[in-house]
């Protein structure tokens, strides 16, 4: 214990020897050690976040949605070609009815997503338009109409100009009146609203308290002028039934696509608890990657512990003399000399901790005044680590230099000074 208590007093001796040195020396370590706190805190909470916003949707769903052919649902390429206008013009309601005849699917909703002003008496709004075929009450526990009510699967045939609105785009346009019975303006026509939603809130991308419903057809026929969806979500009751559901409707797709090989496929399956995972390995890769690219702040931090050592080392060859001389052996001046290099590593790593905690709880804060609610917290895996590679970086980092130091000759060491 005293040898101990030794150790930590040398080794603030040497942070106060030179302070402005020192300190620029551990930069790199409180630079890095931020860097890993902030990775790992930022990323689980947006992991938390992203994964909310799937599971918003409900359990036990499996979802069909086009894909550009020869490239992965989830690739880089998919995505940039379908936000960069590519139409995928082949996945028609009747694909989506004809899966969904499946006897372990208990309901389903197919439809698009698009926008459009929509107007009421002067006061004029730009929603999203979520056209939807009427089995979206059962198939989204968290669809609830609280005013009126849904639009039928006849009214879907019969191109019915109907809507149900959003809580939020209901407010916007007719304020605390009732808007049941009333109609608004989409492309110059009338649509009567029939119902009004319970308020939900959204998602990183989606806000259905600001959507209004109209059926998918009508949405077809009358306003975008196409005969395709991009989506469609099934409901499956019992989760053992749902690998059966997922390949009977990738079977029934390729059948009805005419396809052959699963690169010419041009939509994709995908269960919620898929992408879920999916989402957490995407994650995971972020992670390692991130955590990488800050390791090269700890070699620059390593990199300046061990000059700070070495100088140590000049500075206190006369008292490493002086203790060889009353016994003490080449193994102590490597431990004390390891132990200090560790010592301030892991100053540095508190300090990047420290930091780290402080920008995550901003940021925090800043996301909440623009309305996004996420939570960054430290970790137990951010703590280890952070105060893992400090310290590994202090062992490794000073070892040359207390190898130097328990090298030296005591005769040698008493003479220079």
């Amino acid at each position: 214990m005293q040898e101990l208590k030794t150790s930590i007093k040398l080794a603030f001796s040497v942070l106060r020897s030179n302070k402005t040195r020192t300190i620029l020396s551990l930069l790199g370590i409180v630079i890095g050690v931020t860097a890993v706190i902030l990775v790992l805190s930022l990323g689980a909470g947006l992991k938390k976040f992203v994964v909310d916003q799937v599971e918003s949707f409900g359990t036990g769903l499996f979802e069909i949605e086009i894909k550009t052919p020869n490239v992965e649902q989830a690739s880089t390429q998919n995505a940039s070609s379908i936000a960069g206008g590519v139409q995928i013009t082949t996945f028609k309601i009747e694909d989506a009815e004809e899966v969904a005849k499946n006897p372990v699917i208990s309901a389903w909703y197919g439809g698009n997503i698009g926008q459009q002003i929509v107007s009421y008496r002067g006061r004029n709004e730009q929603p999203m338009i979520f056209a939807v075929t009427e089995g979206i009450e059962k198939a989204d526990e968290n669809f609830e109409i609280v005013e009126g009510e849904m639009f039928t699967r006849e009214d879907d045939k019969n191109l019915k100009q109907v809507v149900v609105l959003g809580n939020e785009i209901k407010e916007d346009l007719f304020g605390d009146s009732s808007a049941v019975g009333k109609s608004v303006k989409i492309k110059g026509q009338s649509y009567k609203v029939i119902g009004v939603l319970k308020e939900r809130g959204g998602t990183t991308f989606l806000n259905f308290d600001k959507m209004v419903y109209v059926p998918t057809r009508t949405f077809h026929k009358r306003i975008a002028g196409i005969d395709y969806i991009m989506f469609a979500m099934f409901k499956v009751d019992n989760d053992e039934d749902m690998p059966f559901a997922l390949i009977q409707a990738k079977e029934i797709m390729r059948e009805r696509h005419d396809v052959s090989s699963p690169d010419e496929e041009d939509f994709a399956v995908l269960s919620m608890a898929e992408a879920a995972e999916m989402l957490d390995q995407i994650f995971v890769v972020i992670n390692i990657l991130l955590l990488s690219l800050t390791s090269v702040s700890l070699v620059v931090g390593g990199v300046g512990i061990t000059n700070v050592m070495y100088v140590a080392v000049t500075e206190r060859t006369f008292e490493i003399g002086l203790r060889k001389a009353v016994g003490a052996k080449r193994s102590d001046i490597l431990k004390q000399f390891l132990f200090e290099a560790v010592i301030l590593t892991l100053l540095g790593g508190l300090g990047g901790i420290l930091i780290g905690f402080t920008i995550s709880k901003i940021a925090e804060y800043v996301l909440a005044h623009f309305g996004y609610t996420l939570e960054f917290p430290l970790t137990l895996l951010a703590l280890v680590l952070g105060v893992g590679f400090s310290a590994v970086t202090g062992l490794v980092f000073g070892l040359r230099p207390a190898q130097t130091a328990s090298k030296l000759s005591p005769m040698e060491a008493l003479r220079k000074e």
